[in-house]
């Protein structure tokens, strides 16, 4: 029985359109990514899981897996009062009320630490602090994009690219009594989220394969000067963060690295197809149904158009995965209400039937289901609630 015929059989009674994840298949990524990860720890990324059960089965399937990546306060006051600890906001928070609460976690004994990349985000979180009587610890974003003529390769982050730039603000927190320089954050984006092994883009793939070579030797020198530099200030760092998914092979390299960012590659969705050094399996999805044969070779299911954020483009429509043969029209692509599929020759599809297709990004597949519906060995064997199934949407 092939894949297709065993998720049709596992899933029979689940009404259509749902969000599913392989078990078997998420635990051999789990695996695979702490083998790659080296002898760092890895912290999670919760914006590519966005289920407080897949998180747990992560952290405690292998003891690489230390702490979460978090996106927003709210989502991290969250994830604390369900019992999460160790959380990096991966992004400053602004004016948010949100804030406050996480300051009332620090003061209950909560692991929590805020990202800042200008003086701005450093007095905001200072006043804070103070009127709450807590020490809040911080951590530094260092913008690892290169520049060459022309071309700016990487994507606009933090405004401090090097130690000159950022040594200002650390020495202002070394300075207050109300914070603590606790993590170093460098996240090469050129380098982990760029695939460069996509289908027919032959010559695009070559000058992406070389852009990464040239960047990572730059990308580990910035990040040493700057761990030189907040050594320099008398400061001990908790932690050195590193990467995503699709550099870990590069990021563990660093010996000042502690730890580095996994969070995609769990799911493995569409987009992670594109990459030359590493291949993990597809763990997660969603199947819509068969609703109309307006030909002999097309099908057309019920919804399916989940499309990814970042810039328009065809690989940001979820791929037809299942069962091969079938692909999207390009004057259509993946419908609100509806999507239609050329089918291959042998490819012979019912009403009713189901089409499984894989999102192009991880974890924005669950902002649109309550539940992942999990299945190992063929057989249904429970279900992961997703933020939206616990009643939450922060971004």
């Amino acid at each position: 029985m092939g894949i297709y015929a065993e998720y049709k059989e596992a899933f029979k009674d689940v009404a259509m359109p749902f969000a599913f994840v392989d078990v078997d298949r998420l635990e051999a990524n789990i695996a695979a990514i702490a083998h790659a990860a080296g002898n760092k720890y890895i912290r999670i990324a919760s914006k590519s899981i966005r289920s407080v059960g897949v998180l747990r089965l992560i952290l405690e399937a292998h003891p690489a897996y230390r702490g979460i990546m978090c996106y927003t306060a709210a989502e991290a006051v969250f994830l604390a009062d369900q019992g999460l600890d160790d959380l990096l906001l991966g992004y400053p928070q602004g004016m948010s009320a949100s804030i406050d609460g996480l300051l009332d976690r620090i003061a209950e004994g909560k692991t929590i630490s805020f990202m800042v990349d200008c003086a701005e985000h450093v007095e905001e979180l200072e006043g804070r602090a103070k009127a709450r009587g807590v020490i809040v610890p911080l951590c530094l974003d260092l913008d690892l994009s290169v520049s060459y003529p022309g071309l700016r390769f990487g994507v606009w982050r933090s405004p401090l690219s090097a130690w000159p730039q950022m040594k200002a603000v650390a020495e202002r927190i070394v300075q207050s009594p109300w914070l603590k320089l606790d993590g170093l954050m460098g996240y090469e984006a050129q380098i982990a989220g760029v695939g460069d092994n996509a289908p027919g883009a032959a010559m695009r793939n070559g000058l992406i394969q070389w852009l990464k070579k040239r960047s990572i030797a730059e990308v580990s020198r910035r990040r040493e000067e700057a761990v030189r530099g907040i050594e320099g200030l008398g400061v001990k760092l908790r932690f050195v963060n590193a990467g995503g998914t699709g550099s870990l092979d590069s990021s563990k390299q660093e010996p000042w690295v502690t730890e580095l960012t996994a969070g995609s590659g769990f799911y493995s969705p569409g987009l992670f197809d594109n990459y030359k050094t590493f291949r993990y399996q597809p763990a997660a999805g969603y199947a819509v149904e068969v609703v109309r044969r307006p030909s002999d070779n097309i099908v057309t299911c019920l919804g399916g158009g989940y499309t990814a954020s970042g810039a328009a483009g065809a690989d940001k429509l979820p791929k037809p995965y299942l069962p091969e043969g079938l692909t999207l029209f390009p004057l259509e692509g993946a419908g609100e209400v509806q999507t239609p599929l050329r089918c291959s020759k042998d490819v012979r599809m019912e009403i009713g039937d189901p089409v499984f297709f894989r999102h192009a990004k991880a974890g924005e597949l669950c902002e649109r289901f309550p539940v992942l519906h999990a299945v190992s060995r063929s057989r249904l064997v429970g279900q992961y609630d997703t933020y939206r199934g616990m009643g939450e949407c922060f971004l």
